[in-house]
């Protein structure tokens, strides 16, 4: 064909075009002014493709043609991808695989080269032969994150194990390829094929629950990648970390897991000017330690310290630093003025920041600015617009290293080396450098790159003001506990007087300071009997250091509160062996029966126990290997003998009762009070497990702030059941609230002690789970005390509550579960309940 021949088709193609569609035209039109450079006849070849294109599929050919300019940019050529694409005319509905397809090829020739488009091309279309949306979800994923570092290896090695996957278990591509990418580039490409059977095996199961695996946003698929995240993994060294910030700065912080989880990019170690939140892993042990000692220093080093944000803010006109409903201090205002340029500032700052206190660090801890820029030096630099901040921060580590010599360019950094350089100083530097600065703007998702090993975001989150110079002044040198509860999202409210749902009537000792009592006798005008005096200092403000530390569940931010509540173990001292004799004789039946009942429980005949050293009998099997390993001139043990005995199950039971202020009510049927028939129930259930032989505890709780929860013991597994035990429960009364899953943890512990494999733990309840600090959310507590269950089961030990609550049916599925949990009709009935129910579980 010559020349003209050629021009006279490619004319007669648009004109077909014109008369198929006026936009097909005119765009086809405006691209062939550029094709046209390749040759006559490539254009011919182009300009019929578009117009099968757009006859197959409008939208396809709207694709191609506005994409093919940008293609050919990229690639120089026109043929290879203009044929990939006429591949798409096998599948109807294929315009949105051509608009991927299309969008992705020029990065595809520039990060995989013409070969690897080749690749990349050929394996995205075989997947829209095999199935056509996973071939136009392949295509519509960045060429830049399937290829990884690893070019067209990168999306092989992601993409092949999705054929097996979909052959297999007709897994779609789409579903897969998404979380693949990030399980790749946290794990490595060997988890990827795990992850994804597993993901399978749960989408059977159920399709929600499967693609909230898939796309990493279940707890099942977390759970995966935070086991097997590579680093160092904070939780585990907690106790070490802990003890390198109080070497180097004499003071205890509190660590709390953070909210970083793989999906978030960088982990950094982050501070509210309280305590410091930890990811669970850091890419190395060194760096873990460099970012500790780095963000406790701000603290040590007051960049959070009142007076100085107060001098801060006056710096840009305001006269107090806003504070948010928590008293924490919020940084939005102080970059406000930067407008779009927000970003470039606070790197700034925060370089200015981050040196001050580095060199404050390194006047306590030796070689500290060495290794910081050893870490930095060993780090890859970022290729994005962070790389220049990352550059400059580690020139002014180096410069400081290197003794701060004169230097033009560094010279403006100077006072912050000095011993009595502030945060203020740290602002006043960074305005003056960012007035020249020849930085370039940054993004969000650029600026986590920007900051060097060790080092992060000061203003990441709001943060509580210090007041060590402010007490100082006044003599005490210390921080005022009482001024700000530290991490604390709910907070005690004494103003209000607001009391816990379930503690109906007033408690007694809610507007009396805790302190120690003796002696007996009510309160005047308390209305309701005395509770029991306990022995021990319950210090019940605020703030503890009192008693053992749990972590709490807070279900907003989706972690724990780490050493977060506190329990004291206490005495009860007021005794009352008269009503215990009392309640022994008022349901003496109700115990003969269920001793009758569980005489037939008992075992009935003899069971042998084998190899023994005395008995009653020769073990023929270990008599005859005894004589063989004598012979052979070994040293056996005699243990040749077999005892005859009755064997029990082996079980132990903690019983954990409630005795918040709600159960000196009486009975909603009449005739007392709840406390008789908790006292009668207890009194039952022990005299029950003399009989049984099951070794058991009894224990009762309270609590008044998370910092003051009280864990009554009343009998341990090796304690017997004496005059004085069933005095305590004749005497048993209620005060203060319920926070009741600090008190299942405790209990927990108290089975490290059991002698038994077998672990019960039965909890007997009137009300929700509340206490006075929780803010009335009563989903807080709930969700704490629903954690605290599961990490019971997950130590071996079963829960199962007994409530007195008639309403407990709308709470107690969610905390236990449904089948482990009974809600009484009438109260009368506990005292019987409560033994059977144990015998029907240990079954």
């Amino acid at each position: 064909m010559t020349s003209l021949e050629t021009q006279a088709a490619i004319q007669q193609e648009l004109a077909d075009l014109e008369h198929i569609s006026f936009v097909a035209h005119r765009d086809t039109k405006e691209a062939l002014a550029v094709i046209e450079t390749q040759g006559d006849v490539i254009a011919l070849e182009w300009t019929r493709a578009c117009k099968a294109l757009f006859q197959h599929d409008r939208d396809a050919g709207k694709a191609f043609i506005r994409g093919s300019v940008a293609a050919l940019e990229a690639s120089g050529e026109v043929l290879p991808w203009t044929r990939q694409a006429l591949r798409c005319l096998a599948w109807r509905g294929s315009w949105k695989a051509v608009d991927g397809f299309m969008s992705q090829l020029p990065d595809a020739y520039r990060l995989l080269g013409a070969e690897g488009e080749v690749r990349w091309a050929e394996l995205g279309l075989d997947w829209c032969g095999r199935h056509l949306d996973s071939g136009v979800a392949y295509f519509r994923c960045p060429v830049a994150d399937m290829a990884g570092e690893h070019g067209v290896r990168g999306v092989e090695e992601l993409v092949l194990p999705g054929e097996a996957l979909f052959s297999q278990r007709r897994l779609a591509l789409g579903t897969y390829l998404g979380g693949a990418i990030r399980v790749r580039n946290l794990l490595g490409i060997d988890a990827v094929l795990p992850w994804a059977r597993q993901g399978a095996d749960i989408l059977q199961a159920g399709r929600l629950r499967g693609e909230a695996f898939f796309k990493l946003e279940s707890e099942e698929s977390m759970a995966m990648l935070l086991e097997n995240l590579p680093g160092f993994r904070t939780p585990e060294h907690q106790r070490l970390l802990q003890l390198i910030l109080f070497a180097w700065f004499g003071e205890a912080f509190d660590l709390l897991d953070g909210t970083w989880s793989p999906d978030k990019g960088r982990a950094f170690v982050e501070t509210d000017g309280a305590a410091l939140y930890l990811p669970i892993a850091l890419p190395s042990r060194e760096e873990a330690i460099l970012a500790l000692l780095h963000t406790a220093g701000h603290l040590a080093c007051y960049s959070y310290e009142r007076r100085y944000i107060e001098a801060l803010f006056q710096e840009v006109g305001r006269d107090h630093p806003p504070m948010d409903a928590d008293q924490r201090i919020t940084w939005r205002p102080l970059f406000a003025a930067f407008g779009e340029d927000m970003l470039r500032f606070q790197l700034l700052f925060d370089l200015c920041e981050d040196l001050r206190v580095d060199a404050a660090i390194a006047r306590r801890v030796p070689n500290y600015l060495v290794r910081l820029l050893a870490a930095a030096d060993a780090a890859p630099l970022p290729v994005s617009a962070a790389q220049p901040y990352f550059v400059l921060a580690r020139d002014t580590l180096r410069w400081a290293v290197q003794g701060a010599p004169d230097n033009e360019s560094m010279d403006a950094f100077r006072p912050l080396l000095s011993d009595d350089a502030s945060i203020v100083d740290a602002f006043r530097i960074a305005n003056q450098r960012y007035a020249g600065t020849s930085l370039p703007p940054i993004t969000l998702p650029e600026r986590e790159h920007a900051y060097l090993p060790g080092r992060s975001p000061n203003a990441a989150r709001p943060v509580y003001p210090r007041r060590a110079l402010d007490q100082a002044e006044f003599g005490t040198g210390t921080e005022d506990k009482d001024d700000v509860v530290k991490n604390q999202d709910i907070r005690p409210n004494p103003e209000k007087r607001e009391i816990p749902k379930q503690a109906a009537g007033e408690d007694p000792d809610f507007d009396i300071p805790p302190e120690e009592t003796t002696g007996s006798g009510g309160r005047v005008g308390v209305g309701i009997p005395q509770p029991a005096h306990v022995i021990g200092h319950a210090k019940g403000a605020e703030y503890s250091e009192k008693g053992k530390p749990y972590a709490e569940w807070d279900y907003r931010d989706g972690r724990y509160k780490r050493n977060w509540a506190w329990v004291q173990e206490k005495e009860l001292t007021e005794l009352d062996g008269n009503e215990a004799a009392k309640l022994l004789t008022q349901y003496a039946p109700a115990l003969k029966r269920l001793k009758r009942a569980i005489q037939t429980q008992k075992p009935a005949r003899m069971a042998p126990k084998r190899r023994q050293f005395d008995g009653d009998e020769l073990d023929l099997e270990a008599t005859i290997a005894y004589i063989a390993e004598k012979r052979a001139g070994m040293s056996p043990k005699a243990n040749i003998y077999r005892q005859r005995m009755m064997l029990h199950r082996d079980t132990a039971v903690t019983l954990l009762a409630d005795i918040s202020t709600s159960i000196m009510q009486p009975c909603p049927e009449g005739g007392g009070r709840i406390v008789d028939r908790i006292r009668a129930g207890m009194l039952l259930f022990a005299e029950s497990m003399e009989e049984v032989g099951d070794p058991y505890s009894l224990a009762g709780f309270a609590s008044k702030y998370r910092d003051n929860v009280s864990y009554y013991s009343i009998k341990g597994f090796d304690d017997r059941l004496t005059p004085h035990v069933r005095a305590v429960l004749g005497g048993l009364s209620g005060r203060l609230a319920t926070r009741m899953g600090a008190a299942i943890r405790h209990a927990v512990t108290g089975f490290d002690h059991a002698p038994s494999q077998r672990r019960l733990l039965l909890i007997l309840s009137d009300g929700r789970p509340a206490d006075y600090d929780d803010g009335g959310d009563e989903r807080y507590l709930h969700e704490d005390t629903r954690m605290a269950v599961k990490e019971a089961v997950d130590a071996g030990v079963h829960p199962f509550c007994i409530t007195l609550d008639a309403s407990g049916s709308q709470y107690l599925p969610q905390i236990f579960g449904a089948g482990h949990y009974l809600v009484l009709d009438h109260i009368d009935d506990l005292p019987k309940k409560l033994p059977e129910v144990y015998l029907r579980l240990r079954k």
